[in-house]
């Protein structure tokens, strides 16, 4: 890999917190690769060595997250750095997911703080001997990126903390916001030094790079972006109080897939996606999946895994064995319990030292027999908040050391001084029971590092001076709100802030008799051996690739500005219908079938008046004064509203009601479809509509005279939705014997009789006109539901036909950016009337004056 230095970016806190600066690079980045025929977005280099480094195809991982997997230390005598692997790194680890021929490069920052004339040195260094490249925040940048917004906006927000007073959590900051903005794109310039567009993977880690997939997909829109979230993610109702929120989720979707530790997590997360930018979801093969401008977001569901061989290596260590033995002969005769977390509000240290306390209170035997060992982590963080927690467990632990407690048994005993992996593993090894109390936790492996201990090892067996057949049991309380909970079965769940239920559940872990207990060990052991850091790698990155398949198969361009960035994706075929190129084709020709939906095509779904304006009726009756056009409304709506607001439109067909009524003209008689018999069937429908209607706030039942619509647009979004599911389900198991269609639509269940679509209109149109003797040259069929697709396809198949002399031009638009059966869309309703309103003004034949004039121009020219 080609080396590259690292730039000082400290210019960034002079210039100001937005002023992106572009992190510049000795040699250009790798030349864009495109498949044929399509065009790259990006801009190519001739540099000889981009073009060696691109025809590399060796599998390159770039991993970003906000530490680097390293240990730095200067050497007090000579002032160098010396850097190592933290074997103990979760980004470390997942590289045996990985093949061996695999490179990783790891982009990050130091867990120590380099002087600026330093920097390069080291960046060329770490990237020589480690594959790994340096962020090197400024300072100030990194105290309100790092300290400031992530650890008092983003961590208490995800984990459902709101700041409702300045005493309970920090207030929105925009200065702390811009820092996090700036930080992100630093690490972007960083990952934009060394990454092959054409064939690297980059999978960036947690919440706090949450925008930079915003900065990379900008740069590179055909990027393979992977995201993993390794905090909880909060519900909707929790997640809209933060000002920045469609930035962050947009940064999100700016990804090819985006991992969870639990479908709860996913869930609040879909949830946000739909109530605030309204992108629905639906799940493929079993992959679920977000239609994202045309890019398919994927949602991955795994929990991580812990490293076994690294586990085990502590199992085998003669300093654990030590220590076993030192911990044996402490409390020999005792039930010991373990509990290992870091000193922060939501572990709930003091909630579990509650629990013991009444545990001791209720059941006088135990006391004197068993001693919770509260092993607690140096914070991650520092507030006012760190420090009352920590002042509340003393205060606690002291009460009950006083309560229960004698000269020679203490029933509770924090360690709160950092201490060696080794000895943690040891405390594991022998504990009976742990305990993991969390009121809220992202994922917490210190249940499935129990479980691994426990199992042991021969030389853990030797240690413990216990035989290889003997039973292995690992009792687990885990609280219900922690990420490892769903995958742990056989644990003992509790809700942490229920004292009594939590106490309750300590004795029955204690109590409990052997051969349930080994029947619960035996289950955690099978999943956590086989679901370890390894597979988790290997399954996220194998979803990755098949997110990424498609990705230059498409035609991709980028829109929004800043943060609001996002690219369009769709087929190389698929484009936006340009006003002079349908104009052109509309003047060359001369028997003209034109086909337009109303909702959502000539009038915007979210317009509160329905009714066409005065400058739509003016251009419509313009296309269908035109002799060589036939014109027609194809619409869902019924016939007596249609026929009331086109009523100055003389000349113009109406399909009301997906063709059920049909009229070629305002003075012809409504023709009414031959296929319906009766519509008996609606007293039954009617009953189970208004039922629904009854139990979902917002949503109303459409009574047409061929059939009923339930609409569930103003309802609450995945209340609607749900129900919506559930009453098509419905609808399809009472009208299995009826001659009728149900059909779900943009926020409708619709029921129709059979035989009734817009397909069918287009097609009893496009051959009447061939009967008369004028077979269109040109059809354009305009419209945005999922019933129009049936328009598209029917013309497609109809102008196919033997009985047309030549084949029409063609022009199926669809309204939106979407997968379509047209091979042209337009952005919305303004879009069509403007086209239409081109078409119009071609129509309109020029005075005979003009006419002259331009026929001995072009005579000039000639």
């Amino acid at each position: 890999m080609a080396s590259r230095s690292c730039t000082n970016l400290l210019g960034l806190a002079n210039s100001g917190l937005l002023d992106f600066p572009s992190t510049p690079s000795p040699r250009p980045l790798p030349r864009v690769m495109t498949v044929a025929g399509i065009i790259s977005d990006l801009d190519s280099s001739n540099d000889a060595d981009s073009d060696a480094a691109s025809s590399v195809c060796r599998d390159r991982k770039i991993i970003v997250a906000n530490i680097l997997p390293l240990h730095a230390k200067k050497d007090t005598e000579t002032g160098k750095w010396c850097f190592s692997f933290d074997e103990d790194s979760l980004l470390l680890q997942l590289k045996d997911g990985f093949s061996s021929e695999t490179e990783v490069i790891y982009v990050g920052s130091l867990k120590t703080e380099i002087d600026v004339n330093e920097q390069d040195e080291v960046a060329q260094t770490l990237l020589e001997d480690f594959n790994c490249v340096p962020t090197f925040l400024p300072h100030d940048v990194h105290k309100k990126f790092y300290l400031g917004f992530c650890k008092q906006q983003l961590w208490p927000l995800f984990h459902y903390m709101l700041p409702i007073c300045p005493d309970h959590g920090d207030r929105f900051d925009r200065s702390l916001w811009q820092a996090y903005v700036s930080a992100n794109r630093i690490f972007a310039d960083k990952v934009m030094e060394v990454i092959n567009p054409d064939d690297d993977f980059v999978w960036v880690h947690d919440y706090h790079l949450m925008i930079l997939p915003t900065f990379l997909r900008k740069r590179f829109y055909r990027v393979k972006l992977g995201f993993f979230l390794h905090s909880p993610f909060p519900s909707s109702e929790i997640y809209r109080t933060l000002p920045v929120r469609d930035e962050i989720l947009r940064g999100l979707l700016n990804c090819d897939l985006i991992g969870f530790h639990t479908f709860d997590y996913a869930r609040h997360f879909l949830s946000c996606c739909s109530r605030m930018l309204g992108l629905d979801y639906e799940s493929k093969r079993g992959h679920i999946g977000l239609d994202y401008f045309g890019r398919t977001v994927y949602i991955k569901i795994l929990p991580v895994g812990v490293h076994m061989g690294r586990l085990e290596s502590f199992l085998n260590s003669s300093a654990t064995a030590a220590k076993i033995k030192e911990i044996q002969e402490r409390f020999s005769g005792k039930k010991l319990i373990l509990g290992v977390d870091d000193m922060d509000i939501f572990k709930g240290i003091s909630l579990k030292l509650l629990a013991i306390e009444q545990l001791l209170q209720q059941n006088p035997a135990l006391q004197g027999n068993v001693v919770l060992v509260q092993i607690v982590n140096p914070a991650r963080g520092l507030g006012k908040d760190v420090q009352e927690a920590k002042s509340e467990t003393y205060l606690t632990a002291e009460r009950i050391n006083e309560a229960y407690g004698s000269s020679n048994y203490k029933p509770v005993i924090l360690i709160d001084s950092p201490i060696p992996r080794w000895e943690k593993t040891a405390y594991y090894a022998v504990a009976e029971c742990c305990i993991v109390n969390a009121v809220r936790d992202g994922m917490n492996l210190v249940p499935y590092k129990y479980v691994v201990c426990r199992q042991g090892t021969p030389c853990m067996d030797k240690a413990l001076g216990i035989e290889a057949d003997t039973p292995r049991t690992s009792m687990l309380v885990v609280s219900e709100f922690i990420g490892c909970s769903p995958s742990l079965s056989g644990a003992i769940r509790v809700n942490p802030w229920d004292i009594d239920a939590v106490a309750d559940a300590l004795n029955l872990a204690l109590t409990m008799c052997m051969s349930e207990k080994k029947l619960r060990h035996e289950k955690h052991y099978r999943y956590v051996s086989s679901h370890d850091v390894a597979y988790w790698a290997r399954s996220f990155m194998q979803d990755l690739e098949r997110a990424c398949q498609d990705h230059y198969n498409k035609r991709c361009w980028g829109i929004g500005l800043g943060l609001g960035f996002r690219v369009v994706s769709l087929s190389p075929n698929f484009k936006k219908l340009a006003i002079e190129h349908i104009v052109s084709a509309y003047k060359r020709t001369t028997r003209r079938a034109i086909f337009l939906d109303y909702d959502g095509t000539v009038v915007s779904q979210a317009s509160i008046m329905k009714s066409p304006s005065p400058e739509v009726i003016s251009t419509i009756n313009s296309l269908c004064n035109d002799p060589k056009n036939t014109v027609y409304i194809v619409s869902g709506r019924g016939r007596s509203s249609l026929s009331e607001w086109f009523a100055p439109c003389d000349r113009l067909g109406i399909a009301a009601e997906h063709g059920y009524f049909i009229r070629s003209s305002g003075t012809s008689e409504w023709e009414t479809s031959p296929v319906v018999a009766d519509l008996d069937w609606k007293e039954i429908v009617e009953p189970v509509m208004t039922l629904y209607t009854e139990a979902t706030d917002g949503s109303t039942i459409e009574v047409k005279e061929s059939a009923l619509v339930w609409h569930h647009q103003d309802a609450d979004p995945d209340f609607g939705s749900c129900q919506a599911k559930e009453l098509l389900d419905h609808l399809e198991n009472v009208l299995s014997n009826e001659p009728v269609v149900v059909k779900r639509g943009q926020h409708i269940v619709e029921v129709k009789p059979q035989g009734v679509s817009k397909g069918l209109v287009a097609e009893k149109v496009l051959l009447r006109m061939v009967e008369e003797g004028t077979a269109p040259d040109f059809v354009m069929c305009i419209g945005d539901d999922r019933s129009d697709e049936d328009m598209f396809e029917s013309i497609l198949s109809t102008v196919s036909s033997p009985s047309l002399p030549a084949p029409p031009e063609i022009f199926a638009c669809t309204v939106g950016r979407k997968p379509s059966k047209a091979k042209y869309y337009l952005d919305d309703a303004t879009d069509v009337v403007k086209l239409l309103e081109g078409l119009a003004t071609a129509s309109v034949p020029k005075p005979r004056h003009l006419a002259q004039i331009q026929v001995s121009f072009e005579s000039a020219l000639c």
